[in-house]
């Protein structure tokens, strides 16, 4: 399936087009795909560097891309992290914003950055314990831009400050798993 992030209206991008594309593919029970694409002027972008890919905190503070996801009724649900740099985060909340560990990945997720004139591909393949049932996700992102400006992606804004936690920024459903 494929979606649009939208900035926050108190935090528009300036160098970028006003919408990113976002494609999200359950693989399996166990494995996703998640693909962002920005457009406009991704030269102005402040972008980690190339770095091993390992658990690493406090990602959002530069460009990265970001998922949550909650299995509908439950309080809890974990927050994802990809950085272009290929660093990446996993973390479990048991209620929103609190109860904060680090999540539990069979393996690192799988990050691949295509960078081209006017375009910025983040690919994301992981393998998580996702439920069998459809589930709520979120999807969002922090770009910075040269000389400071950060703009605030997601799939919805429902308060006046950019809050990705919050469950009615969920508002994808991620289908159930085909039976195997």
């Amino acid at each position: 399936m494929e979606t649009a992030l939208w900035t926050h209206p108190a935090h528009p991008a300036i160098a970028l087009d006003s919408e990113m594309q976002v494609a999200v593919e359950r693989l399996s029970r166990t494995n996703l795909r998640l693909r962002y694409v920005v457009s406009g002027r991704v030269d102005e972008l402040v972008m980690p560097p190339p770095a091993p890919p390992l658990r690493t905190d406090n990602l959002w503070r530069s460009t990265c891309f970001e998922a949550f996801l909650a299995a509908e009724g439950f309080p809890d649900y974990r927050e994802l992290n990809f950085s272009p740099s290929s660093q990446w985060a996993a973390y479990d909340f048991s209620n929103y914003r609190t109860g904060m560990v680090q999540a539990s990945l069979p393996a690192p997720p799988d990050i691949l950055v295509e960078r081209r004139a006017g375009r910025l591909a983040v690919s994301v393949t992981l393998s998580l314990d996702l439920p069998r049932e459809p589930c709520r996700l979120g999807l969002a992102a922090v770009i910075e831009e040269r000389g400071g400006n950060k703009s605030y992606w997601a799939l919805a804004h429902p308060s006046e400050a950019p809050d990705f936690h919050r469950r009615d920024c969920f508002v994808l459903e991620l289908p159930a798993a085909e039976p195997s």
